[in-house]
């Protein structure tokens, strides 16, 4: 099948994130506003162009004052960095409907080359004839690599904030 170009349908995709707190738990949060180019077959990823543009103002933690300390200089300063870019630079299957896709992710000034595990979840024809498919992604990035490094020592050992952020994306695409 040839490549065809998709787009996000937001509505029904979500890109969120967890980060351990004091060591002993992990909070969760989200990310409201994100698009994506895709250019792909989708019964073939590894051929398929993938760029995916964050906006890093649209954080909710359930929490507004800790989103907007998020927002400033100390974490994502969304006024010089507003957004996460992903952009695939290599895609190997590994399985069935599984894939490591790498790319560079652009964060806070910084480019780092990350891989995530992709899962092809299926397509169908939505009621309007639209085709649609579903992807489940999960990774791990460490936010000290791209220069994010607030945290508080504990009085009873260690720190605040872990440095490992897993992220998870549920994605349903559109064919343009």
């Amino acid at each position: 099948m040839a490549k065809s170009a998709w787009g996000i349908d937001a509505s029904h995709s979500s890109i969120d994130f967890s980060i351990r707190h004091l060591m002993i738990s992990k909070v969760k949060g989200t990310f409201h506003t994100f698009e994506a180019n895709v250019n792909a077959d989708a019964d073939d990823l590894t051929t398929a162009d993938i760029e995916l543009s964050i906006d890093l103002s649209s954080i909710d933690t359930r929490n507004a004052d800790r989103d907007a300390h998020l927002r400033n200089a100390d974490f994502f300063d969304v006024e010089n960095h507003p957004k996460l870019i992903f952009k695939a630079t290599n895609i190997v299957k590994t399985g069935e409907g599984e894939y490591d896709v790498t790319g560079d992710v652009t964060l806070h000034g910084v480019t780092k080359q990350e891989t995530f595990e992709v899962t092809y979840e299926g397509a169908s024809k939505d009621p309007w004839g639209n085709q649609r498919a579903g992807f489940s992604a999960k990774g791990k990035i460490k936010r000290s690599d791209y220069g994010l490094t607030y945290n508080a020592a504990l009085e009873t050992g260690g720190v605040m904030l872990g440095d490992d952020v897993a992220i998870s994306l549920e994605l349903e695409a559109v064919k343009a």
